[in-house]
């Protein structure tokens, strides 16, 4: 690498499982490339629910992969590992990590990295890989959603819950969302969803109901658990595909699988962060052929809620638990 960069950084470390004062600014060494990486000097980075369950002890980073959290951010590429040709030195990209990226420097496998929109800031662009990823993969791979289907969304105004709805609406689906508060509905409504359910107000599975003439939802995307695993089999059409990404309510439940097996519905759920290399490259090839345009054509937008500095990510997750953001809340570098 290049004499004239540092030989040390700055990143958020982990020093004991805890709440957000555990975040702690640390000196250590500057990341080498290894053989088809890039080293990117980060500008932003994107915090996301996972980095919270991380920081709790309950969502380690896989085996190999820094401590330091982080799954996404943009950059400018200073420095390239062997083999690696696919980005020059000053490019300026966002890219999907397993961790790392709550730092001032990060490295990343070339194929995971993406080029940052036309006109987008280094803070959009931040907020873009994880969400985008993790929807494509889970609503419109997993869950298999059709233009002209009906998709409910849980959590519609979190980072992935605004880029779901716009990406399903974009794909011609009929958008449903809950979440916690009608101005939160209403957001969803602005965003494309047909519906926007305030979830303390309303009874989802009733709404749907009604809204699909008895019909139900051919796709469920929920990260809640909780009561919803049941709710969200009663809320299934025919043939519906339910997935889960998280549990903020819990794992645990007791749930009358018969529906399930009466309907046909397929439960199913995935985690993105430990998936191997060659899935990722996979997946970062899809979204750059399918969503990329849509960004291009102004169709989807990251909505951020809010930015912090890098030595104030404890902030940046107090925000995060509190629950009141709309979007995505990002760490400036």
């Amino acid at each position: 690498m290049s004499s004239n960069l540092p030989t040390n950084m700055t990143a958020i470390k982990i020093p004991e499982p805890g709440g957000p004062e555990v975040l702690t600014p640390t000196e250590v060494p500057l990341p080498t490339p290894g053989h088809g990486e890039i080293l990117v000097r980060i500008a932003a980075a994107g915090v996301n629910r996972g980095d919270l369950v991380q920081r709790i002890g309950l969502y380690p980073a896989p085996k190999g992969v820094t401590d330091t959290p982080g799954l996404e951010f943009a950059g400018e590429v200073i420095a390239l590992g062997t083999g690696a040709s696919r980005w020059s030195l000053g490019d300026n990209v966002c890219a999907l990590v397993a961790g790392g990226g709550y730092a001032e420097y990060a490295i990343v496998h070339e194929t995971h990295a993406l080029p940052i929109p036309d006109g987008y800031s280094m803070v959009e662009a931040a907020a873009l890989p994880e969400t985008i990823m993790t929807v494509w993969t889970n609503v419109f791979d997993r869950g298999r959603l059709q233009p002209g289907e009906t998709l409910l969304i849980h959590g519609g105004t979190s980072g992935i819950g605004t880029t779901a709805i716009q990406m399903a609406v974009a794909w011609g689906a009929k958008v449903f969302a809950t979440a916690g508060s009608d101005e939160k509905a209403r957001k969803c409504e602005e965003l494309g969803a047909r519906r926007g359910i305030n979830y303390r107000a309303e009874d989802f599975v009733m709404v749907m109901d009604e809204a699909t003439s008895g019909q139900g939802a051919d796709v469920i995307f929920d990260m809640v658990g909780g009561d919803y695993i049941q709710r969200n089999i009663t809320c299934a059409a025919r043939g519906g595909r339910i997935v889960n990404i998280a549990y903020q309510q819990g794992s645990v439940a007791e749930v009358n699988f018969l529906p399930l097996m009466l309907k046909q519905v397929t439960l199913t759920g995935s985690t993105l962060r430990a998936r191997p290399l060659e899935e990722k490259t996979v997946l970062t090839e899809t979204v750059l052929r399918e969503v990329w345009p849509w960004i291009a054509a102004g169709r989807l937008k990251p909505i951020v809620d809010s930015t912090f500095p890098l030595r104030d990510a404890k902030a940046a997750h107090e925000r995060m638990e509190k629950g009141g953001h709309i979007g995505k809340i990002i760490l400036t570098v």
